[in-house]
């Protein structure tokens, strides 16, 4: 019987998370950009040093995650370059293995270096650990950042976690463009 019921939340807390076909409105997610961007800057100390750096921003306002040995996520954000918005984009992942519970978290990939930047924006469709080594920062608020360690091409910024999930890991995530921008 417990069995069963973990199953159906499990059903249930995937079906939360928006299907790929269900894509955002562009000037929905520059608004949830605009407030995530806003936040980091306000609740994470040199936040401001490390965009400043930045060659290309990928801002995901909410990534949903949710598990119970078999686990997915998804999330829209937007491509910011010199502070614009260049592009849309989506992330997703599935996953089997030892995890349970439910998060939303944000999540920025800030590219530091030119060249790893214009790959990103070359690929059709890009994931974490086979195109591209990611080094993931997790900052809880009030943290800091020191934008002088900073030394792979690209970072990844994980915070404003939400829940309680086990294996907090980007690799295999798959990132791919959505809306025709």
């Amino acid at each position: 019987m417990m069995l069963k019921k973990t199953v159906l939340s499990l059903i249930v807390m995937l079906m939360s998370i928006p299907s790929i076909a269900g894509a955002a409105s562009p000037e929905k997610i520059d608004r949830r950009t605009d407030k995530a961007l806003s936040e980091f800057r306000e609740d994470i100390t040199g936040a401001d040093d490390v965009l400043a750096k930045a060659e290309g921003v990928l801002v995901f306002p909410s990534i949903k995650k949710a598990g119970i040995g078999i686990g997915g996520e998804y999330g829209q954000g937007a491509l910011r370059v010199g502070g614009k918005t260049v592009s849309y984009y989506s992330t997703a992942s599935a996953s089997v293995g030892f995890q349970l519970g439910a998060q939303a978290r944000r999540q920025m990939i800030v590219f530091l270096d030119p060249k790893a930047l214009e790959k990103f924006r070359a690929s059709n469709g890009w994931e974490i650990g086979v195109d591209a080594s990611v080094t993931v920062v997790t900052v809880g608020a009030g943290g800091a950042i020191d934008a002088t360690q900073l030394s792979q091409p690209i970072v990844a910024f994980v915070f404003d976690s939400k829940g309680l999930m086990y294996n907090l890991s980007l690799e295999g995530s798959k990132i791919s463009r959505i809306h025709n921008d």
